[in-house]
């Protein structure tokens, strides 16, 4: 059937090939559709005649009258040919499809049902499509031909543009913040010979020129502060980080992150600034404060309460982080069937407070808070506590159940993050993947001196709990296994 209908749409094009160029570099255009719209009283009564350009979404054939609904990136608008008016009316009869692209010429009128129209005087293929557009969802309900063939997604389902429309004035309201507030945009290589800033496994890649192996960035964070050192303040990056784990609701492979530092702050400091950060990128986005999340209201206006890590674990399971051992870590999460495909045997304390954390507290942090001062194994590159170094001056961003954010008061002790490192280095060794690799490069510019600093990270992940949508359907083009 399909390769039937294609065959007749290759019959057309060359039909009208005989009579002109169907794929012109130049095309007439006066108005969008939504300026048409707009400004249709006025283009009325000046009477005077415009071209207009767009995709057929729809056409009907009323025998010496066809109408044909003409679709923009602003809108759509009834075109009508009359076989006694239009020039080229036979052509245009024989050898127009839904999903072509076309240029119209004529006058704005309203049908005596009152609907705006363009009464059309002439009018060309600028554009031949070759495969009909499924209609009505024929073909495409499924999701992964939806996110497969995002273009026809995008055609068929103004939801789903509405979320890419919505997600470049997310991503600019972030940034129009950060630039307010002084920081700087910068750039920092994909490529990096040691993958750091986070507990990741990444993708290895090899450069012919230079012949030698590479990584793909898991975090922006190593480079942004070797920038501190450098003697910039305030710096910040928008930018693609990729981790080779796997896929689910919350997590991809590869996703665009935010991350920004700023010198002579701490953790404190950084919670506030966030918290304004957050309030103003979601009212600038969504134009309110309350969004609605799994069924749930979700309130990010009110003043985020800060809550104590240690103390809720032990609220909800009885742990205490600071001295639980690791063996009694591994009892909880058998006790509480966590179900991992990692051999528990292989992770430090870190990783295992982590998945008890996950498995016990984090679905029960519903409305935005900060989650604070977490064991050191939990973060190697944090700066301890004062009143307890067994603890780092971090936060995290926690609504919804899910983690939205995170911050810290960077360590710049380089003596102490060189142990810390080793320490990542034994456990990656142990069999951790996840484990982060001793960087000399960046203890040596740690050594010239990083000033007091803290940092912050958030992923693309806000904006998909904030539409209320798997990760993946508020990607563009998400990576998918190859058919």
């Amino acid at each position: 059937m399909l390769e039937d209908l294609i065959k007749e749409r290759r019959r057309k094009l060359e039909f009208y090939l005989k009579n002109a160029d169907p794929y012109p570099a130049k095309v007439g255009r006066d108005f969008s559709i939504c300026e048409i719209l707009k400004n249709f009283s006025k283009l009325e009564k000046t009477k005077k005649s415009i071209f207009a350009a767009g995709r057929v979404r729809a056409w009907r054939d009323q025998g010496k009258i066809l109408f044909g609904d003409i679709e923009d990136g602003s809108g759509r608008l009834q075109a009508v040919f009359n076989g006694k008016e239009t020039a080229g009316f036979d052509l245009i009869k024989s050898t127009y499809d839904t999903g072509d692209f076309i240029e119209v010429f004529g006058k704005v009128f309203k049908t005596k049902r009152g609907e705006k129209s363009l009464s059309v005087k002439k009018a060309r293929i600028i554009e031949k499509s070759l495969r009909p557009i499924p209609t009505d969802w024929y073909g495409l309900a499924d999701i992964e031909t939806r996110l497969r063939k995002r273009y026809l997604d995008l055609i068929l389902n103004s939801e789903t543009k509405e979320i890419f429309l919505r997600k470049s004035v997310f991503w600019s309201a972030v940034r129009h913040y950060l630039e307010e507030a002084k920081f700087l945009e910068v750039e920092t290589p994909v490529l990096e010979s040691i993958p750091g800033g986070a507990d990741a496994e990444p993708f290895k890649t090899h450069h012919s020129a230079l012949n030698t192996d590479f990584y793909l960035r898991i975090s922006l964070e190593l480079p942004l502060k070797k920038l501190l050192v450098g003697g910039y303040e305030k710096v910040f990056e928008i930018g693609r980080i990729f981790r080779n784990e796997g896929i689910d609701k919350e997590h991809l492979q590869d996703y665009t992150q935010m991350e920004c530092y700023w010198a002579y702050a701490d953790y404190e400091k950084m919670m506030k600034f966030t918290e304004g950060l957050y309030k103003a990128v979601i009212k600038k986005t969504f134009g309110g404060l309350k969004i609605k999340s799994g069924g749930r209201l979700i309130d990010w206006g009110r003043k985020w309460p800060k809550v104590d890590y240690c103390e809720i674990l032990k609220k909800e399971t009885g742990l205490d982080a600071i001295s639980a051992s690791a063996d009694a870590l591994r009892k909880k999460i058998k006790e509480l069937k966590i179900e991992t495909s990692l051999n528990l045997n292989n992770l430090g304390k870190g990783r295992l407070l982590d998945m008890i954390y996950k498995k016990t507290v984090r679905p029960k942090l519903v409305q935005p808070c900060f989650l604070m001062n977490p064991p050191v194994e939990l973060e190697p590159l944090a700066k301890r506590l004062e009143s307890n170094p067994n603890l780092v001056q971090r936060f995290q961003i926690v609504a919804t159940g899910t983690e939205l954010g995170k911050g810290f008061s960077e360590l710049n002790d380089p003596i102490d993050q060189r142990r810390r490192f080793e320490e990542q280095t034994r456990l990656r060794e142990a069999g951790d993947k996840e484990a982060q690799m001793l960087d000399e490069d960046f203890l040596e510019a740690l050594e010239y001196g990083l000033p007091p600093a803290a940092g912050f990270g958030m992923s693309e992940r806000f904006f998909a709990v904030l539409m209320d949508k798997p990760l993946r359907e508020t990607v563009i083009f998400p990576l998918m296994r190859p058919r």
